[in-house]
């Protein structure tokens, strides 16, 4: 499907401007937090430094401040080049404050060792184009060009199944630029937080971060994710998920989060 053309966020004088769009489920006027973790990929596998035989294998991104829907500003440091490891610091401000920082962790590729580690049972769910989509929030067919979600449980985000989903993003994140493979896994790796932390009433925690481990970049547009754990205490909660492309794993997604209004349920 080709990509919607204009990006989640437009480059302006003052930084990356969200569209209505990039809004999140929680506020009108909040940024949606996976694009966060969108913005800070960018920033690593843009920047000028890095070495490009260095992969990215994990990101955090610490989300401690309410993003609005405002123009953000985005910086990246490299900590860290030597041959075999990087590191990068990310900030994110808004409104003259930091809203989000993230660090990455790169490694560089090589021959896989042959091993007997145990390894869950292999991915095996009906693929996306099996699937029917996900309709809007009023029933109507999702619009074209447009995140897009196939439901591999019947019951849907809002129910207390093990949850497994294909998601797949169309819209850049800064209008004019492809999505890359890092930057479509960074956008899925918000997504633990309503799969592992929801049950049948609903979602009652949002994620104040994402950690991202990546083995290898997706090889397809369609990412898939099937929830792994969650463990909840105290009004915390932390979930994680398994990340496939349409080849196999790729890595896992975890998110902590903290008890908040709930949103609403249904499937």
């Amino acid at each position: 499907m080709a990509s919607n053309d204009r990006g989640y966020f437009v480059p302006t004088d003052d930084g990356l401007t969200p569209v209505p769009e990039a809004r999140s489920p929680w506020s009108p006027d909040m940024l949606h937090g996976r694009l966060l973790a969108g913005l800070a990929a960018r920033a690593v596998e843009q920047h000028p430094d890095v070495d490009p035989d260095l992969r990215l294998a994990r990101l955090t991104v610490d989300m401690y401040r309410f993003p609005p829907m405002a123009p953000h500003q985005v910086t990246a440091r490299v900590v860290r080049q030597g041959r075999r490891v990087g590191a990068l610091d990310v900030s994110i401000t808004a409104g003259g404050h930091e809203v989000a920082r993230a660090s990455a962790l790169l490694l560089h590729p090589g021959p896989t060792p042959a091993t007997t580690a145990w390894r869950p049972p292999e991915w095996d769910v009906p693929g996306p184009d099996e699937l029917p989509a996900l309709p809007a929030p009023d029933g109507s067919p999702p619009p074209p060009g447009e995140w897009e979600i196939r439901l591999v449980n019947p019951g849907g985000f809002w129910s207390d199944e093990r949850k497994q989903v294909w998601s797949r993003d169309n819209r850049p994140l800064v209008a004019g630029e492809p999505l890359t493979p890092l930057v479509r896994a960074a956008l899925s790796a918000d997504l633990p937080n309503p799969l592992a932390n929801a049950g049948a009433e609903g979602l009652s925690f949002i994620n104040a971060d994402l950690t991202l481990f990546l083995a290898r970049p997706p090889g397809s547009e369609w990412i898939g994710l099937e929830v792994a754990d969650h463990v909840a205490a105290d009004g915390m909660a932390i979930g994680t998920c398994t990340l496939y492309d349409l080849a196999g794993p790729i890595g896992w997604s975890s998110v902590c989060a903290v008890a908040n209004e709930m949103m609403g349920s249904g499937s």
